[in-house]
């Protein structure tokens, strides 16, 4: 069985004390915000527990769906990639980024260029989205969905190149005589519904309309900090179950918004793939454990 850790949102800190004329951007009410209770509800010490506990559980690979970054800061960069490599090399993790990593114009470009190692595709290219890696049953395929935006805003959108080159890539994989588990990887919620207005994916409803033509096997997502479960339609009617994280860093007040990361199990089984998914994450007794069972069955 071949097994897929997928983390999210870890919103890796402390920042540094911004320099005035970085403020003069929405970073000056992400800054408010990280020193009025962000800075609390992410705990760099429940990050590094979550991150011993996915690493000790020894997964083929690991996929990380975002938000690295807290208000795009140069300072964050290097950071992100000092996580990273934390989390392991280039060839067995696998990154796409989230709205905090292109929280203002620039940042996103800065922050690929620090960890650009772990969006490299097959055939060598990094920091081009969409973006496949065949990792032993799997291929991974990352969007991004990071864009900025104005303050209080934190949508995102995939836009119409990335799209018709995703539809075009997982139906050549589809197509495949040994077809691989096509796993996407996105950081907004990609289904209708799957975030409110002004945190949404602006073309759900286009990615919806792509899988429903060409299918995955896998969806994983962050952005909401909380575990959720739900499903799109594939080809022929397929559910496609879109599965979404907690934040890696969340000392949340219920269980649901507390920090926690996905195992996921591949098996090859005559018709397809046989996925089962286990959640762990910190307990109520404060510590790392099992969560649980997902069901990926719709």
């Amino acid at each position: 069985m071949y097994r897929l850790a997928h983390l999210t949102d870890p919103h890796v800190g402390p920042i540094s004390r911004p320099r005035l004329r970085q403020l003069l951007s929405k970073r000056a009410t992400g800054w408010m915000n990280w020193n009025r209770g962000r800075r609390l509800r992410h705990d760099m010490e429940v990050l590094e527990g979550l991150v011993a506990d996915l690493l000790a559980a020894e997964p083929d690979h690991i996929a990380c769906t975002g938000d690295l970054c807290n208000i795009g800061l140069p300072s964050e960069w290097g950071t992100a990639r000092i996580f990273l490599e934390a989390l392991g090399s280039p060839e067995a993790v696998s990154f796409v980024p989230g709205n905090h990593d292109a929280y203002v114009r620039g940042s996103l470009d800065g922050l690929l260029d620090a960890v650009g190692p772990w969006t490299r595709d097959d055939a060598g290219r990094a920091q081009v989205f969409p973006y496949l890696r065949r990792r032993g049953p799997l291929a991974l395929v990352g969007l991004s969905s990071a864009i900025p935006t104005a303050p209080f805003v934190a949508s995102g959108r995939i836009g119409g190149r990335q799209l018709v080159a995703a539809e075009a890539l997982l139906g050549s994989l589809a197509r495949e005589p040994e077809r691989p588990c096509r796993v996407v990887m996105i950081h907004h919620p990609p289904h209708l519904g799957g975030a409110q207005p002004g945190r949404n994916l602006t073309d759900a409803g286009a990615f919806e309309a792509m899988i429903r033509r060409v299918g995955a096997d896998l969806v994983l997502h962050g952005h909401n900090h909380v575990g959720s479960v739900a499903f799109v339609i594939g080809p022929d009617g397929r559910r496609v179950p879109v599965i979404g994280a907690p934040s890696a860093s969340a000392r949340g007040g219920t269980l649901a918004h507390c920090a926690g990361w996905h195992l996921y199990g591949f098996e090859r089984t005559e018709t397809g793939y046989a996925v089962t998914a286990l959640l762990r994450g910190l307990t109520p007794e404060g510590r790392m454990g099992e969560l649980g069972t997902l069901l990926l069955r719709g």
